[in-house]
């Protein structure tokens, strides 16, 4: 079932539509909320996995306005070695199918690039609008495709508390296009839904002037031979690595793209193999 929208609306479609419709709605509006992809018993998995290390996360009371992330807010990274929910959320098969159609063409192999845990609380301000690919200024924009954001809603997001902004359409910009008021709508969704946004797509978070919590979790995907944003070399550990599949194994980086990525334990493998064939 699609909900009707228009340029300045976010497409709404449920889980069970043709992967196709649904890359087709996110390619012309630059952004897709899917409903019903989560079970509500995954979504408080990942709130019990992930507590003690969002309890921890340190708050600003004192929010400063220049800075990117606003204040009010609890932000946890390195979520493939805190949750084994999340895990099992990255290799969603509604992602991988976005993600296929939209990063698969230009790149070998499709990996992660951050992950993190985002609560924003209640008097949290608004963000300031950005696209996933600024960190890649080298590209005019609009861009090749280089990334495939995600947002799942493991709480209600509303207008009211800091529902993800998005600009629908931006994508397809050229320049210093600045968004206009009436342009930026805010992602409405259940728990259990996700966000998609396309890497060229205006967002940032919302203000909260409700009086709870709202909780999402952000998982992006990029083409396999950029630069990772976030570490995952680093934030997934031996220890970890060794008990992932091979498929996540691949998303968090740790396989060669190409030429590229090899290491002493390429190498040693290769000698290995090269005595077994022997």
């Amino acid at each position: 079932m699609q909900a009707a929208h228009a340029r300045n609306a976010i497409p709404t479609l449920g889980r069970d539509v043709d992967p196709d419709a649904l890359y087709a709605a996110l390619a012309d509006a630059g952004c897709l909320v899917v409903t019903d992809a989560l079970p509500l018993a995954q979504c408080r998995r990942i709130e019990r996995e992930l507590a003690g290390a969002m309890d921890a996360a340190r708050v600003v009371e004192q929010d400063d306005p220049a800075q990117f992330y606003a204040g009010r807010t609890r932000r946890v990274t390195g979520l493939v070695s805190r949750s084994e929910t999340v895990r099992e959320v990255i290799l969603h098969d509604v992602s991988r199918e976005l993600a296929e159609r939209h990063l698969g063409a230009h790149c070998e192999r499709i990996q992660l690039h951050p992950t993190a845990a985002l609560s924003i609380g209640p008097g949290a301000r608004v963000q300031e609008l950005h696209r996933e690919e600024d960190l890649f200024p080298f590209f005019p924009e609009p861009r090749p495709n280089l990334i495939l954001a995600s947002m799942w809603a493991i709480s209600d997001f509303t207008a009211d508390n800091g529902g993800t902004l998005l600009v629908p359409g931006s994508h397809t910009w050229r320049g210093e296009r600045q968004a206009l008021p009436s342009e930026v709508v805010a992602a409405q969704m259940p728990a259990g839904s996700v966000l998609y946004w396309l890497g060229s797509t205006l967002h940032g978070g919302g203000a909260n002037i409700s009086n709870s919590w709202r909780y999402g979790v952000i998982l992006t995907y990029s083409l396999g031979w950029l630069r990772q944003e976030e570490n995952q070399y680093l934030d997934v550990p031996p220890e970890v690595l060794a008990t992932l599949t091979p498929a996540l194994q691949a998303l968090t980086g740790h396989v060669m793209h190409g030429g590229l990525g090899f290491s002493v334990a390429d190498a040693a493998a290769a000698v290995d193999a090269a005595v077994d064939a022997t």
